[in-house]
Formats: structure tokens, C-alpha cells, sequence
């Protein structure tokens, strides 16, 4: 990806850094060759050339380029499980992925890492963002996920003779586990995606408080992907599952719901990072009745939803990381919402809307592995870069209306906003 040459200066704006310190006043910002080389009170700014570009940021606000920690780039008005690996052919899902990718980055997301991908759509679709052949946020690639025999995943019965092979590798013990994932090493993934438990979507069999994948076929993954270099995550709501997930060494947990004070001690010695994604549980149970989901379907999300929210809270207090974003591209849930999650975390879960950026921008960097690049505006780092006419702070909501945004910037490029 491409950076900018020469200056570029943003003032005229309160900086939220994204470390969950209090915002610069009047703050300005400093960018050479796309990297952040000021940042700072604007009495301080240092001096520029005349043809030096000058964005103003109208009494808003400048921060950090927000991460999609858990991002489903395949996923296109999922209305039933079927639909995420048969509903359309693969050439088709890729130009939803791209078109997908190109919105998310309309959206303020500078970065995303992948929470699952068809086939190996999302490995691609990183290249080709990276070679700017197409707009997208930086990404982290997982491709196919990994699940048990019989598991939430796996949902096409037998008779239908076609697999799950385009979305899911699914394993029987621990030898088919490692084999899964040594095809994922091939693909060029970074993230080994797994499901240790089941969901409130598959209510009769695999629910919310069910296993998908044993230990040892668990821990078989992690010791495989971690030869290779790659990463481990994985599908947790059942207390079990996550304790399952942290004793197998996986590096950050997806939701992380249903957690206990023996989870919760567990997760915070591993100082791994945890991403609730619970607007999708909130969307469900608001929006499920109107596309016919049922009602066992809708109470287990409810439940899921409140217990997801006293997990974050609690992980938040104790010190622990929460990364934000997760599972859009369902019906109810679509792409292009994804800040509906910030608001919906000040507002119910009941963090402050700092604190929340900070999850947004700084923990989905680390959760990249890319917080020396990307995910607070430091001195060094790339200039990814939102700059939002409206105070954030104080109206958190503003960060959905992308007519509000003055520019989405990417190593110092304007790619989105009033000024591309």
C-alpha cells in the first residue's frame, strides 16, 4: 500500500491519541512522507512549507483510523447458516468481499483482521488492497475456519454430498486438526480460526453453552499454527470452551461470554485480548422477529447479550484487552454498521466513550500484531488517520454518519471522506 510523499498538516480539531487519555484541546498533526512525525498542542506545531496540504478538521475531531478486529469480509445478507457457504457462487462472494472491504474503509476502518473468510477470499483480497488494486482497510487473513464433526458449523447433511471445504475444515481428533491446519498454512493465512463452543443460533444441538472441538484437538491446532508462525482464535461462549481455548494457548478469544472468575484470572495471566462483538446479539434479538428467527433463537441471544456485557465489563475493570467488531454481514446485522458497536458500548455495556476508541483504535492494532505501525497517532507511526467534523467524545453516535467525515486516511492518503 502506497504511501503519501511530502506534508500534510490536520489542525483545527481536538486528537484523541487512542491510548484513553484525555483529548489535545486544539491539537494539531504533522505528517511527512506518511508517517506522523508531530502530534501535539497546535502552538506547537512545527513550521511547514506553503505547499504543504492543510486539512481542516472544523472544530472536530482527528484520531486514530479505527480496526475491525472481527471481520467478515464473505458475508452478505446471511439470513439463515446455509447461506454463508452455498448461497452464492465463489467468483460472485468475491466481488461482495471487495465491495465489502471498500465500505468498511468508507466506514473509518483503517484496519480489520478477518474472523473467518470463504474459501481463501480474504488472503486475496489483503494482497490485493495492499497492491491498491481496490480500496480496503489493512487486513489480517484467516480464510477457512476450523470446527468439530457435528458442530456448529456443520450444518449441510450428508445426502447433500457437496461438504463444508469452501468455509470450514472440519476435524475429527487431533490428527485431522493439525492436517486442517497445515492446509490453512499453505493458503497464507495468519489466523487459525477455530470454534471451541456452539451458539444461541443452533438452539436444539449446539447452543451457547456446548463444546464444537475437544482439548486435545484444540490444543493439537494452537502447536501446529504456532510451528508455522500463524496465530489462534477461536468461537468462545461456553465457560469450558474458553477455559479450553486459554489452556491451549490461543491468542485472543472471539466473544469470550459466558466467563467465570477462574476464566477471568486465566485470561488476564495470558494477557491475551478479548472481542465481545455483542451488537450482533443486540441486533438479533431487535431485528430477528421481523426475518422470522425464532424464538428460542432470540432468547438465546438475549442471554448471550447479557452475558457478554457483564464479561467486558468485567474484563475492562480487571485491566484485561477487548478488541471491537464482529459479525456483520447478516441481515440483521448488516455490513457498514459497524460503529453501531461503539455507541451501543457506551451506551448499554457502559463504558466511557474513550475507553471504548482505546478498544477500537490501540487493542485492534495489538490484536494485528501491528501496534508499532498503526492504532494510536504517535510520533513514527503510519498516518492512519479519521478526521470527523463532530465531537466524538461527547456524541460517540456521530462516528456512524459518514457524510460527517472529513477525510479517511491511510499512510498519509486520503482514500474516503469529503477530501479523497
Amino acid at each position: 500500500m502506497k504511501t503519501a510523499t511530502g506534508k500534510t498538516v490536520i489542525k483545527n480539531g481536538q486528537i484523541i491519541i487512542g491510548t484513553g487519555e484525555p483529548p489535545i484541546a486544539d491539537g494539531g498533526l504533522l505528517i511527512e512522507d506518511g508517517l506522523i512525525c508531530f502530534v501535539g498542542d497546535v502552538a506547537q506545531l512545527p513550521a511547514f512549507d506553503d505547499d504543504a496540504q492543510v486539512i481542516d478538521a472544523r472544530g472536530g475531531t482527528i484520531m486514530p483510523g479505527l480496526v475491525e478486529a472481527h471481520f467478515h469480509p464473505t458475508y452478505f445478507n446471511v439470513a439463515a447458516l446455509e447461506d454463508l457457504d452455498i448461497k452464492y457462487p465463489v467468483e460472485y462472494v468475491t466481488l461482495l468481499a471487495a465491495c465489502n472491504a471498500k465500505l468498511a474503509l468508507e466506514c473509518g476502518y483503517t484496519a480489520a483482521r478477518s474472523g473467518g473468510s470463504l474459501f481463501n477470499i480474504d488472503v486475496w483480497l489483503k494482497m490485493a488492497i495492499e497492491n491498491d488494486l481496490v480500496l480496503g482497510p489493512r487486513m489480517a487473513a484467516s480464510g477457512r475456519e476450523i470446527c468439530g464433526v457435528g458442530g456448529l458449523m456443520d450444518w449441510n447433511p450428508d445426502f447433500r454430498k457437496i461438504g463444508m471445504e469452501g468455509l470450514v475444515l472440519l476435524v475429527n481428533g487431533p490428527d485431522e486438526a493439525r492436517s486442517a491446519v497445515r492446509k490453512l498454512v499453505k493458503d497464507g493465512v495468519e489466523w487459525v480460526k477455530t470454534y471451541p463452543t456452539g451458539d444461541a443460533a443452533s438452539p436444539d444441538i449446539n447452543d451457547h453453552h456446548t463444546l464444537c472441538m475437544t482439548f486435545d484437538e484444540m490444543h493439537a491446532v494452537v502447536q501446529t499454527a504456532h510451528n508455522h508462525g500463524l496465530k489462534v482464535t477461536g468461537h468462545c461462549r461456553a465457560t469450558e470452551g474458553i477455559k479450553n481455548a486459554l489452556r491451549a494457548g490461543y491468542d485472543t478469544l472471539e466473544h469470550g461470554t459466558f466467563m467465570d472468575d477462574e476464566a477471568l484470572d486465566m485470561l488476564l495471566e495470558r494477557d491475551i485480548a478479548v472481542v465481545p462483538a455483542l451488537y450482533f446479539e443486540q441486533a438479533s434479538v431487535v431485528n430477528g422477529p421481523e426475518l422470522g428467527m425464532p424464538q428460542a433463537v432470540i432468547d438465546g441471544h438475549q442471554e448471550t447479550l447479557e452475558g457478554g456485557a457483564e464479561s467486558a465489563r468485567r474484563i475492562l475493570a480487571a485491566g484485561g484487552g477487548l478488541g471491537m467488531g464482529g459479525d456483520y454481514g447478516f441481515a440483521w446485522n448488516p455490513h457498514g454498521d459497524y460503529a453501531k458497536e461503539l455507541e451501543f458500548f457506551v451506551k448499554y455495556v457502559g463504558f466511557t466513550p474513550l475507553e471504548v476508541i482505546r478498544c477500537a483504535t490501540k487493542t485492534g492494532a495489538e490484536i494485528m500484531g501491528r501496534a508499532d505501525e498503526i492504532g494510536t497517532l504517535e510520533a513514527g507511526k503510519l498516518a492512519d488517520v479519521l478526521v470527523v467534523d463532530g465531537d466524538v467524545p461527547a456524541d460517540i453516535g456521530v462516528l456512524q454518519d459518514r457524510a460527517r467525515f472529513i477525510t479517511v486516511m491511510q499512510g498519509g492518503v486520503c482514500k474516503a471522506g469529503q477530501i479523497t
